[in-house]
């Protein structure tokens, strides 16, 4: 993917709709679902994330689609990963076509402005068929969405994208610049997107209730074995040396700070969550 597209998409808001237009001959909107991030993933790993949901039933037949575009012959090149929420689909009957202000030439996408004319006429069509999906809300009146923050599927607006579990691990992924949150890890085969609060008990797909670790300490942390405080401190159990009579490479990183925190401050770990982990799952 080109660096123009690639910083195009990263300045791109979380919740803003992005639509599907079908290759020649059908010039037309057939779909589109809500923009929640943009990432460049090795191949297997997209897989790992995505699997189906890449439009191929298996990693080899994903390789083989890709073989035509990709620019060296390594198995494992990175591919543009674009992760949508509350994808919809247009029966053919319903495809919107004759776009305003499209050229044919167009191959890498075109923004639209919902305030101007074009953009105006391409977004009431679109309404009249993302209504008819059962989203949060079944009334379309604005364009601004954003990620879940609180409630489970988002906080209070006209459509609440509800982010699932591959959004969550591309998402918490980059938040941690790839790198283990605790050993400062790079190799990004072995990172893994740890909730803090399991989903399963009211925990949420949300950036400020995950860490991304390395696959071991990913374990330890759903056991209780380590923890991390909210100000952000390592915390190692000693159950580790009194079952196992081992663990010395993680009892050098107890009660030191966390190697890597997310830049921006809605990104970084929930102190709440990270209270509640120390609490109820941290074996002390």
């Amino acid at each position: 993917m080109a660096t123009k597209r690639y910083a195009t998409l990263q300045r791109c808001t979380i919740g803003l709709p992005f639509l599907f237009k079908l290759k020649r001959p059908h010039n037309h909107i057939a779909g589109g679902g809500f923009f929640v991030t943009y990432s460049s993933l090795p191949l297997s790993l997209a897989w790992d994330v995505f699997g189906q949901k890449n439009g191929c039933l298996s990693l080899d037949e994903l390789r083989a689609l890709i073989a035509p575009l990709a620019s060296s012959r390594r198995r494992d090149d990175p591919i543009g990963c674009t992760v949508l929420a509350n994808p919809f689909f247009i029966e053919p009957g319903g495809w919107i076509t004759d776009l305003p202000d499209w050229s044919s030439n167009i191959v890498r996408g075109k923004m639209y402005d919902t305030t101007e004319n074009a953009g105006a006429t391409i977004w009431r069509k679109v309404q009249q068929h993302i209504s008819l999906y059962p989203f949060e809300s079944s009334k379309i009146n604005t364009v601004t969405l954003v990620a879940e923050q609180g409630a489970k599927y988002g906080s209070t607006v006209e459509i609440r994208p509800r982010l699932g579990q591959s959004s969550f691990r591309v998402l918490v992924t980059d938040a941690y610049q790839r790198r283990c949150a605790i050993t400062g890890e790079r190799t990004l085969m072995v990172l893994e997107a740890a909730h803090i609060v399991p989903y399963s008990e009211e925990g949420t797909h949300d950036v400020r209730n995950g860490l991304l670790l390395r696959a071991d300490f990913h374990r330890l942390f759903d056991a209780g074995l380590v923890s991390v405080t909210p100000d952000l401190r390592v915390r190692v159990s000693p159950r580790i040396r009194e079952e196992w009579f081992n663990g010395k490479v993680y009892y050098r990183l107890d009660n030191s700070p966390l190697t890597i925190v997310p830049t921006h401050p809605s990104m970084r770990p929930d102190p709440d969550r990270l209270d509640w982990h120390y609490r109820n799952r941290f074996q002390s």
